[in-house]
């Protein structure tokens, strides 16, 4: 217990850090190249945030433990989209133009429909998950050759302090590694205090792993909160919504292809699916989310987890 425990505690830590380091990195990076800050938090922040997703869902994977595979990767989503925009929002309202705002949530929404679609159908083969990995890798060329370049007044806001380029890169490469070990570390305590616990391998998936594994996304958006970097936290939300369906999604049907598990699909599946597509119509709409609404959304993430506890209890 001590153990597990004293993991927990590292992993945050490393998290802290790890999350402070890549945004400063990240954001001197964008301005550096004239890119976006949304574009940033799609395409670099996004995927170096899922990696831990990506580790535990193929270790799962090879191991046999489809429900903890793919209760990683639906159950991060629900995190994402629920528990860390909330508290995001909490920290800092978000307010993001409809153009810069509109595409990614539209796409996250198609692939989350698309994965509910094979998980109704029963379906799962290699080739489900080869089509994953094309998607994923067509998105993220089409997000470069998109991102729209700034002006040298907007560029300089970004990139406030003097250094290399080499250096920023160094930065957010150093900040990666911190928030996938840090991630790693407090995945492994809180599986030994879930098992402890006698909690079953979906569960498990659904709410341990897969908050441990959204850790760097809520150490991450916290830290870009703070520094008033919203277009980053909405990038690396949505963006990680993505890369967890297509890639990891794509990389786990592709090692173990069978159907989803059953018990995800009446639940879980339709709570992802209105949580990303509420992120598509705040988007659509207005583009802005205050504090009050924040605290919506962590507090329906907290009856979520409720439903889970009562559910596998009852």
């Amino acid at each position: 217990m001590f153990t597990a425990m004293a993991l927990v505690a590292l992993g945050l830590l490393l998290l802290v850090i790890g999350g402070e380091t890549l945004v400063r990195g990240a954001v001197q990076l964008a301005g550096r190249m004239g890119i976006s800050p949304l574009v940033i938090g799609l395409v670099v922040v996004g995927f170096g945030t899922s990696a831990p997703e990506l580790v535990t869902s193929v270790q799962a994977a090879f191991a046999g433990a489809p429900g903890i595979a793919w209760g990683n990767i639906i159950g991060s989503n629900i995190a994402n989209s629920l528990l860390i925009l909330g508290v995001a929002v909490i920290v800092a309202p978000l307010v993001l133009t409809r153009a810069e705002g509109l595409r990614d949530p539209l796409v996250a929404l198609v692939a989350a429909f698309g994965l509910a679609a094979i998980a109704y159908a029963g379906a799962g083969s290699a080739l489900l998950g080869i089509l994953g990995l094309v998607g994923i890798t067509a998105y993220i060329f089409h997000c470069y050759r998109q991102s729209r370049t700034m002006g040298e007044d907007e560029a300089e806001a970004l990139n406030p302090e003097s250094g290399s380029g080499w250096g920023m890169v160094l930065r957010t490469l150093a900040g990666l590694l911190l928030l996938v070990g840090g991630g790693r570390i407090l995945v492994m305590g809180a599986v030994e205090l879930a098992e402890l616990a006698g909690l079953s391998q979906t569960i498990i998936g659904l709410t341990v792993v897969a908050i441990g594994t959204s850790a760097p996304e809520l150490a991450t958006a916290i830290i870009s909160a703070r520094h008033r970097q919203m277009q980053l936290v909405f990038g690396n939300i949505v963006g990680s919504n993505i890369y967890n369906i297509l890639a990891i999604g794509g990389v786990t049907m592709l090692i173990a292809p069978a159907p989803l598990p059953a018990d995800l699909i009446s639940r879980d599946i339709p709570i992802m699916l209105a949580a990303m597509a509420f992120i598509l119509l705040v988007a659509w709409f207005n583009g802005r989310l205050a504090r009050l609404a924040g605290f919506g959304l962590v507090l329906s993430y907290a009856a979520y987890l409720a439903l889970l506890v009562v559910q596998q209890t009852g």
